[in-house]
C-alpha cells in the first residue's frame, strides 16, 4: 500500500470513529469505490462494515458494493433492509448484479431477485441461462443504440435522455427495426459531423461482433487486439443483445491468467483471494495433485529400481548414481522452458495446433544450442571441481555431459508438444504443464541415462 493510501486509510478511520460523518462523506465522494472497498474490507469488523456502508451517499454505495469481495457482499445483504437492497441492486448495471447473483447462496439469491425492479429481474434472468464461459455471462444489455434515420442532434438527444442508466455513451450502435446491427458510431464521429447529418451516412458499417456463446476469453482477447471500449454481442439472427466492456474483458483475463498459473502449479483454480481461503479450502485444491504427482513418481522409481542392479555392478555404478537428480531436475526445468512459453503464446493466440512443425523446428535448435552450453559447462565443472572429491574419470565426465546433452533436447520436445497436443484435444494446455511434462521427462532421462551407461560401462 502507497504513503498516500495509508494516510488516506487513518483518516478515514478516524472520522468513523470518532463520528464525524459530515467530513466522512464529504472525504468519501472524493475516494474511487475500489478504495472505500478495501478500506471497509482490511479496517473494519463486520458490524462497522455496515454501519460504515450505510453512511456512503446513495450514488456511490452501489460501486463499492460491486468491489468488495462476495464474502462482506453476503453479509452486506443479510444485513440490509428489503428497502436498502432494492437501491443498491437497481443502481447497479444488470452485469454487475449478475456477478454478484452467481456468487451468492441459492436464499440470498432469491431475496434479490425478489426485491429487484421487474425489468433488471426479467434481464438478470436472461443473462443467468448463458453459460459461465460465454459472451453472454460478461454483457451489460445496457446500451445505447440509434435508428438509421436518426440525425446527430437527435443522437445527442438520446444520449442526455438514457446515457445515465447505459454503461458506456462513447460507443453507440446503429440498429434496423428489428434490432439487427448494422452499424456503429463513436461521440467524436458525432461531436465532429453536423447536426442535421443522419446516422446512416456516417456511421460504420464495418462492424466487428461477437455472438452471445462465443468463449468469454476470446472476445476479451478481440477487445485487446483491436483497443476497443466495447465489443457488442449479438445473437444468431444478428440482432444486437448487448455489448462487452474493457473492465469486464480486464477481469475475464485476469481470472483466466491466474487460473492457468494454479493449474501449471498443480493447484485446482479456486476464485477468492489467498488470504480470504481457509486452511480446509486450501487443502482441498492442493492435495488431488500432490496425490496424483506422488503416484506418477512410482514410474521413476520403478525404473529406477529396474536399473540399480545393473548401474551398481559397474565399479564406477555409485559416482553414474549420484548424478541422477541433477540430469533430472535440468531435464525438468528445460521442458518447463518450453512448455510455459508454448502455453502463454496458445493462450494469447499467437500459435496454433497448424503451427506445430514450426514450433517443433525452432525449439530444437534452441535445444540444440541451450543443451551444447550446458553440457560443455558441466563437463568442465565435473572435470574442474567433482573429481576433487569424487572418484570421476573423463569418460564418466563425458556420459553424464553427453545424457544431459540428449535430455536437454529431449525435454524442449516433449514440453512444447504437449500443450499443443493437449489444445487440438480440447483440453486446457495449462494442466500438463507441470505435473505430466515433469513425469514424462524424469522417466525418459532415467532411461537415456542408464541406457547409455550401461551399454558404454556395462
Amino acid at each position: 500500500m502507497t504513503e498516500e493510501m495509508e494516510k488516506l486509510f487513518e483518516e478515514l478511520a478516524s472520522l468513523f470513529e470518532n463520528k464525524k460523518y459530515t467530513q466522512l462523506k464529504r472525504l468519501l465522494s472524493d475516494t474511487e469505490p475500489a478504495d472505500i472497498a478495501k478500506f471497509l474490507e482490511d479496517n473494519l469488523d463486520e458490524i462497522d462494515q455496515i454501519k460504515f456502508f450505510r453512511l456512503l451517499p446513495k450514488d456511490l454505495a452501489s460501486d463499492v458494493f460491486i468491489e468488495t469481495e462476495s464474502d462482506t457482499q453476503e453479509a452486506l445483504i443479510k444485513a440490509f433492509t428489503d428497502k436498502e437492497l432494492k437501491a443498491v441492486i437497481d443502481d447497479m448495471f444488470v452485469d454487475d448484479a449478475v456477478d454478484v447473483i452467481e456468487e451468492m447462496p441459492a436464499n440470498v439469491v432469491k431475496r434479490i431477485l425478489k426485491n429487484s425492479d421487474p425489468e433488471n429481474r426479467k434481464q438478470i434472468n436472461e443473462l443467468l441461462e448463458y453459460p459461465d464461459d460465454s459472451a453472454g455471462s460478461i454483457m451489460t444489455t445496457e446500451f445505447v443504440s440509434f435508428s438509421a434515420d436518426m440525425t446527430v442532434e437527435q443522437g445527442f438527444e438520446k444520449i442526455r435522455r438514457t446515457g445515465i442508466n447505459s454503461e458506456t455513451i462513447y460507443t453507440c450502435y446503429i440498429t434496423d427495426n428489428r434490432k439487427h446491427l448494422i452499424g456503429v458510431i463513436s461521440v467524436k464521429q458525432m461531436l465532429l459531423a453536423e447536426k442535421t447529418d443522419v446516422m446512416r451516412d456516417i456511421m460504420d458499417d464495418s462492424v466487428i461482433t461477437v455472438e452471445t456463446l462465443d468463449d468469454k476469453e476470446q472476445v476479451a482477447m478481440m477487445l485487446s487486439k483491436y483497443d476497443f471500449l466495447a465489443l457488442p454481442v449479438v445473437d444468431r439472427e444478428g440482432c444486437l443483445v448487448g455489448i462487452v466492456t474493457v473492465d469486464d474483458a480486464v477481469d475475464v483475463l485476469q481470472e483466466e491468467a491466474t487460473e492457468d498459473i494454479q493449474k501449471m502449479a498443480a493447484i485446482l483454480p479456486t476464485e477468492k483471494p489467498y488470504l480470504k481461503q481457509s486452511v480446509w479450502s486450501i487443502w482441498k485444491a492442493r492435495i488431488p495433485w500432490l496425490l496424483l504427482l506422488m503416484v506418477s513418481a512410482t514410474f521413476t522409481s520403478m525404473i529406477l529400481s529396474g536399473y540399480e542392479g545393473r548401474l551398481m555392478a559397474i565399479s564406477s555404478g555409485a559416482v553414474l548414481y549420484a548424478f541422477v537428480p541433477m540430469l533430472m531436475d535440468t531435464a525438468g526445468n528445460a521442458g518447463g522452458q518450453s512448455s510455459v512459453t508454448v502455453i502463454r503464446s496458445l493462450a494469447l493466440n499467437e500459435i496454433e495446433f497448424k503451427d506445430i512443425f514450426r514450433i517443433v523446428w525452432k525449439e530444437f535448435r534452441v535445444s540444440i544450442m541451450l543443451a551444447f552450453t550446458v553440457a560443455a559447462v558441466c563437463f568442465s565443472k565435473l572435470m574442474l571441481i567433482d573429481r576433487l572429491y569424487n572418484d570421476l574419470t573423463w569418460d564418466i565426465a563425458a556420459i553424464v555431459a553427453g545424457v544431459l546433452f540428449i535430455t536437454i533436447v529431449m525435454a524442449k520436445f516433449v514440453g512444447c508438444i504437449l500443450p499443443l497436443i493437449a489444445k487440438k484435444c480440447k483440453l486446457d494446455p495449462a494442466v500438463v504443464a507441470s505435473p505430466f511434462i515433469t513425469t514424462i521427462v524424469d522417466a525418459l532421462s532415467l532411461i537415456i541415462y542408464c541406457s547409455v551407461s550401461i551399454a558404454l560401462l556395462g
